[in-house]
């Protein structure tokens, strides 16, 4: 993943630079000692056209580089991820037919100087119209981003635009809708300290509440704080019931000592606000790999999903369940390590729920059982890291539906999509063990994470055999 704004300075530095750099190189003395010439063009026009062909091919790569790894976050880098091809396609033929009118005109006339315009009126018609669908189709995600980054009151704090540790998807439930509405509306103002820490930028929002970058002034540490509020919960009985479940699900998930885990450091309360100071990661989570154009090279990916059942496999013997395991819970560190986030933290955010009968979870990939409400397992992790290596594989969940409550049905009684329905090029043997990890029953699924790991390293044995 890559750093938006990073992205479009760079962007529009190379843009001024196919603009200004080679006219200005072409007008300078030493263009006349260049002894190279091209297609008939003299020494000045061919300084040009080498450095703002050379130019626009570096604007190409930035383009495919950024539509490739640039967030998406359903709101303004979206939509910039979605005009940045259309746009630079516009920009580069439009800067070459300048590049030529005014250096190569040798090579219009090759061509014929009406085919010529022709094909140029043409291309830049379907590239204008590329524009306007992609502008359109578009247009409400650059809408939801200029109201999330309308200034708040009271604050001189900007909101990083960019979430690394938390977020709220689209496919959560309606309880955790309504829950995160609120969140956001009572964290206006963020706190200058939390504990002992020291609060220093907000980077995102996610199921509990806000995130924030801090600092422990003691060691010189820097921390991701996750923080939930309770001055929501009115009667005095819950809201002890609510703070005693939060700190001993903090209690177990910080006893988790794992190479594969983020680590949780500490957890404290402070004016109706509970929070969490875990490990600061850098990185990107599996999330970005979830689309068809950017999939996972499969000698890749089944490493990491192994090592993220082995990480499942140690919490489970430790007692503690994820509940709610998916891409944008597990990270690939900029170091090239795998990192599980959230453990215990959904339901640390279910504790502050008022009502019971909400679904716990992301509902994409929760396990039968969890829909169900029943008590839930190991197993019912190992099945939503199915779910993902699915999704991861294909680019598309195994279970279609066009509302939540078809989802849900989908997931508690129909058979899942088989892998050669959506990629045909992958060996029988990935089928296998996707078809054990997600089965409805959990008695019939792989017992342990530490299985399943187990049959992914088999597959990749077989693949470099």
């Amino acid at each position: 993943m890559i750093n938006a704004s990073s992205w479009t300075l760079q962007y529009l530095v190379v843009v001024l630079f196919v603009l200004l750099v080679g006219p200005a190189l072409s007008k300078l003395p030493a263009a006349q000692a260049v002894s190279l010439t091209l297609f008939g063009l003299d020494r000045a026009q061919t300084v040009r056209l080498v450095v703002e062909g050379s130019g626009l091919a570096t604007l190409c790569i930035l383009s495919l580089r950024g539509y490739r790894r640039m967030p998406d976050n359903g709101q303004g880098f979206s939509f910039i991820r979605t005009l940045v091809l259309p746009l630079t396609a516009i920009f580069v033929l439009i800067a070459t037919d300048k590049t030529l009118r005014v250096a190569g005109l040798s090579l219009i006339d090759q061509i014929g100087s009406q085919r010529y315009a022709i094909a140029y009126t043409a291309s830049l018609a379907l590239m204008a119209l590329w524009a306007t669908a992609a502008w359109l189709l578009n247009f409400d995600a650059l809408h939801r981003f200029f109201s999330a980054s309308a200034p708040k009151e009271d604050s001189d704090e900007s909101a990083s635009a960019e979430e690394e540790h938390g977020e709220v998807h689209p496919d959560e439930s309606s309880g955790e809708i309504e829950a995160g509405a609120a969140i956001l509306n009572a964290n206006k103002n963020p706190p200058s300290t939390l504990g002992r820490y020291r609060v220093l930028k907000e980077l995102g929002r996610g199921a509990m509440g806000v995130v924030y970058l801090g600092k422990d002034p003691t060691i010189q540490r820097f921390v991701a704080i996750k923080t939930m509020r309770l001055d929501k919960i009115d009667a005095n009985d819950k809201l002890q019931e609510v703070k005693t479940r939060f700190f001993r699900e903090a209690e177990s998930t910080g006893r988790l000592s794992h190479p594969n885990i983020v680590t949780i450091y500490d957890a404290g309360e402070e004016d109706h606000l509970v929070y969490i100071a875990m490990e600061l990661l850098q990185g990107s989570t599996l999330k970005e790999w979830t689309h068809t154009p950017n999939l996972m090279a499969v000698r890749k990916l089944l490493p990491i999903l192994a090592t993220v059942a082995d990480a499942m496999d140690y919490a489970h013997r430790q007692g503690v369940v994820h509940r709610d395991i998916k891409p944008a819970n597990i990270m690939l560190t900029t170091d090239h390590v795998v990192k599980v986030m959230d453990f215990g933290i959904a339901t640390m955010a279910s504790s502050a729920r008022t009502k019971t009968e909400t679904v716990l979870g992301t509902p994409t990939y929760m396990s039968p059982e969890q829909i169900a409400g029943k008590k839930v397992d190991g197993r019912s992790d190992v099945y939503s890291l199915g779910v993902v290596m699915f999704e991861l594989l294909t680019g598309h969940a195994p279970f279609k539906a066009d509302n939540l409550s078809a989802l849900l049905y989908a997931i508690t009684h129909t058979p899942p999509l088989r892998l050669s329905a959506v990629r045909a090029n992958l060996p029988p043997l990935i089928q296998d063990v996707l078809t054990c990890a997600l089965q409805k029953d959990p008695v019939r699924r792989y017992r342990t994470g530490g299985e399943f790991a187990q049959a992914l390293r088999g597959i990749v044995e077989q693949i470099a055999a």
